[in-house]
């Protein structure tokens, strides 16, 4: 089969699905709790930002990620509300990142 038009879909996932060195852009939020959603926003996890999954606790809760230049660790049901499209939809390829 010829794919003269195809398209890569971009791989979405959530957060709490990632592993430790994905590297993906925040694309938007799964509904859930509002309260969460604003936390997240107030912790600059805001669309179109990029993010590195750090390192996982050994039970998976908390995550570490890193964006911006900070830090920060999430637990497992915010890191679900979270929408990532992973770049290039290589996992532990680290070219989008940008800070």
């Amino acid at each position: 089969m010829y794919l003269k038009h195809y398209k890569e879909v971009p791989m979405i996932r959530t957060l709490a699905e990632m592993r430790p060195g994905d590297v993906g852009r925040i694309c938007g939020f799964h509904s859930g709790d509002k309260a969460y959603r604003q936390k997240l926003l107030a912790m600059g996890l805001t669309p179109n930002t990029y993010i590195e999954v750090v390192r996982r606790a050994p039970l998976g809760d908390p995550i570490q990620i890193r964006v911006h230049a900070y830090f920060l660790s999430l637990r497992q049901a915010e890191a679900a509300l979270l929408k990532i499209e992973l770049m290039n939809g290589q996992q532990n390829d680290n070219s989008g990142f940008s800070g």
